[in-house]
């Protein structure tokens, strides 16, 4: 199944979240590797909107926020820095928003 293209994705998941340097589970080391920085935020909603969520998602279970999904791809980023990520997106009467970005382990099952 293909998400919805206009998905909603907070700006403030990616400059609040994604992109800063947190004490636990932080994620900016690992998208700075492929050049996306608080900077250049909109880089990330971009690509994630032209390589991730052109990408099949996976039905993983529901929740009382919706339908959970998850898209495990590469993102190039704007260095052509590839990295392989999943992201998890929520989908409520035909609406779908962006969750979060984690990279991916070998040991997640395709």
């Amino acid at each position: 199944m293909l998400l919805p293209i206009n998905a909603a994705i907070a700006e403030e998941k990616l400059t609040k979240y994604l992109l800063v340097l947190l004490p636990k589970d932080d994620k900016s080391q690992f998208l700075q590797k492929a050049g996306y920085t608080l900077e250049n935020w909109q880089h990330l909603e971009i690509d994630l909107r032209a390589q991730i969520l052109t990408q099949p998602a996976k039905f993983v279970e529901t929740t009382i926020y919706g339908s959970k999904y998850r898209i495990d791809a590469t993102l190039k980023g704007v260095n052509g820095v590839e990295l392989e990520v999943t992201t998890i997106w929520m989908l409520t009467n035909q609406q779908a928003k962006f969750v979060t970005l984690v990279p991916k382990r070998s040991s997640d099952h395709e």
